[in-house]
């Protein structure tokens, strides 16, 4: 078969849309679940804009007899028209003298809410964007697909972790950076017009007594300014890294890093990507190879640190953009970051030299953005602390693929695990500390292709277990565990119509569900919390001559948290721009705060990593 003949399928989705090759990152090549435009809205009757939103439990809990509303400050207005390629949207960033805290209550705030807020008409593509804050990225985010009516959203995130950059005693002014690359001609005409405003949430007693300690200090793992374009890491290909020098104080006691990954262009739908030996054994010339595994890999000095196994988020245009209208899909508006505990190798940091962090992802293509943050917490009664590296051990990448396929039939088995387990002393004027952080992942994608290439099913489950225990002497201190699970389901098929019409249908089921408990304070303080977060989607779009006609897609969503913060439950389903049934429950039941009993130890995880 030569180059130019694809299966129906992949032709199709890598090949409508090559005029669209000066888009924004992921859409310079047009990746295989990313659909044509609309020549019109499908079954939108609204005249008035529609307002989009991602499901999630409000920051703040409602409960107005015992919250005070808080003081609120606008600190960037700005219309993103033609900005790709050019450098970030600038303002200066210092706490409004009306809403500084009372230095005689408390020197924090309860909360601190990031609200991004957005309108936009016309046609445009989905873009990706960040806020950072003196390089600190504090969220990074999708905008929504806008229509000839217009659309409008917002994003409202707690940042209250990053509560000493935001609140200064010396109210130093620093530097707000939003980079929205958009483009803007006769083809794609809507402009987003942004608000980025901060609501600060007095103290009220003992709200925050859950609350975890937020890092006194926070060190900016990303790109530097002046840039033409965000301060994420660019990270192109399986061979490709990029790393970034820093210094700690010598008075660190305990140190965390936030890690934020967006993925894009011809790894926009990696977990879709077909094996390098299906492509060459048929002659295929598609950027969308190397199979469905990614990793990102966090080094330090050059040894592996830490690594992550990311949410497989779907962007508001993606596989089918009716599904994501209003509900978008899971994590779409808020991406979610990934801690990595560096406490147990805190010895090799506090020399008060320059070290290196490293970021790379495994099997990557074009491309990836890629920062962190490095939380730190300082000894206030220590100029220096001391430290010692006990263990790293490392069971390096564990992958293998099966393939049996004959021509473009066949199905796919890719099966990959990993182990980081990390060990070390702090003394400090805690105590002699030890913490111990251990990382476990699973991962199985299974993948079928049929109708010679026009039938595409992807299932894939990722599993991942974060632990860190302290301990001063016998004596627990500290511990925390994250349990993750990340089912993804996709069926897609092409079926060929008359009059060079075809039906594109897809239907998806993915769910972000987590087990967390932190303890802290000698154990006298315990967070706990339980997420299942599902979503299914139904879609077909009719396309005729490269563009999508007609369509409708359905979106069913059921989002459960239970937490020592608050409970929150919403039931909803939408079609084509209607809300179907919408139901929201607050009230929390003290019985399910107990944590599972199966989360002292993922069983089936655990077997498969002996």
């Amino acid at each position: 078969m030569s180059p130019s003949s694809f299966p129906p399928l992949i032709f199709f989705l890598l090949t409508v849309f090559f005029f669209s090759t000066f888009a924004d990152h992921h859409h310079k090549t047009r990746s295989r679940f990313r659909p044509p435009h609309f020549s019109s809205s499908p079954s939108q009757n609204a005249t008035s804009p529609t307002r989009y939103f991602e499901v999630k439990k409000p920051p703040v809990p409602s409960s107005p007899q015992t919250q005070p509303p808080p003081c609120s400050h606008q600190f960037l207005h700005h219309d993103f028209a033609y900005t790709y390629t050019k450098p970030p949207v600038l303002a200066n960033y210092t706490l409004p003298s009306h809403c500084s805290p009372s230095s005689s209550s408390s020197p924090h705030f309860s909360k601190i809410i990031l609200e991004f807020r957005s309108t936009c008409k016309g046609r445009q593509f989905d873009r990706i964007f960040g806020v950072w804050l003196d390089g600190v990225e504090l969220l990074r985010s999708c905008t929504a697909e806008p229509t000839r009516n217009g659309i409008v959203w917002s994003v409202e995130k707690d940042v209250s972790k990053y509560h000493s950059l935001l609140v200064d005693n010396n109210n130093k002014t620093r530097t707000l950076a939003v980079y929205l690359g958009n483009i803007v001609d006769q083809t794609y005409t809507g402009i987003y017009h942004v608000d980025v405003i901060f609501h600060y949430y007095p103290p009220i007693g003992d709200y925050d007594y859950i609350s975890p300690r937020a890092a006194d200090m926070i060190v900016p793992i990303s790109r530097n300014l002046p840039l033409n374009d965000g301060l994420w890491f660019e990270i192109s290909s399986l061979g490709d890294s990029k790393s970034k020098e820093f210094k700690i104080p010598r008075n660190v006691y305990r140190a965390v890093l936030e890690v934020y990954v967006s993925f894009h262009e011809n790894d926009e739908f990696w977990y879709g990507n077909l094996p390098n030996d299906f492509i060459t054994a048929n002659n295929l010339s598609t950027s969308g190879g190397n199979g469905p595994f990614r990793e990102v890999v966090v080094t330090l000095d050059g040894r592996v640190a830490g690594a992550i196994w990311p949410f497989p988020v779907v962007f508001t245009g993606g596989i089918n953009p009716l599904l994501w209208r209003p509900v978008t899909a899971i994590g779409s508006f808020d991406l979610p970051s990934y801690d990595i505990e560096l406490t147990p190798l805190l010895g090799s940091l506090l020399d008060g030299e320059e070290h290196e962090f490293g970021f790379s992802v495994t099997n990557a293509l074009n491309v990836w953005f890629v920062d962190a943050n490095l939380h730190l917490w300082l000894d206030r009664e220590k100029e220096v602390v001391e430290g010692e590296v006990f263990e790293v051990s490392r069971s390096g990448l564990e992958i293998s693929t099966v393939s049996d396929f004959e021509g473009l039939n066949g199905e796919f088995k890719t099966e990959a695990k990993r182990v980081v387990s990390l060990s070390g002393l702090v003394k400090s004027s805690h105590g002699d500390v030890v913490t111990t952080s251990h990382q476990e992942f699973r991962y199985v994608n299974k993948m079928v292709l049929g109708k010679d290439g026009g039938l595409q099913i992807i299932d894939q489950l990722i599993e991942a277990e974060d632990r860190v225990k302290s301990k001063r002497g016998s004596r627990k201190i500290y511990a925390a565990k994250s349990v993750r699970r990340f089912p993804f389901y996709l069926y897609s098929d092409s079926l060929e119509q008359q009059n060079s019409t075809s039906l594109e249908v897809a239907n998806v089921t993915m769910g972000f569900n987590e087990e967390r408990s932190e303890s802290g304070d000698g154990m006298m303080r315990t967070f706990k919390s339980k997420l299942e977060n599902k979503q299914e989607g139904q879609g077909v779009m009719v396309v005729k001559n490269n563009l999508v006609v007609n369509g409708y897609g359905g979106t069913q969503q059921v989002y459960n948290y239970v937490g020592s913060d608050q409970c929150y439950l919403r039931n909803i389903s939408s079609f084509n721009y209607d809300i179907l049934y919408d139901k929201v429950e607050t009230v929390c039941k003290k019985t399910t705060l107990k944590m599972p009993e199966h989360l002292t130890r993922l069983e089936t995880l655990t077997s498969f990593l002996r």
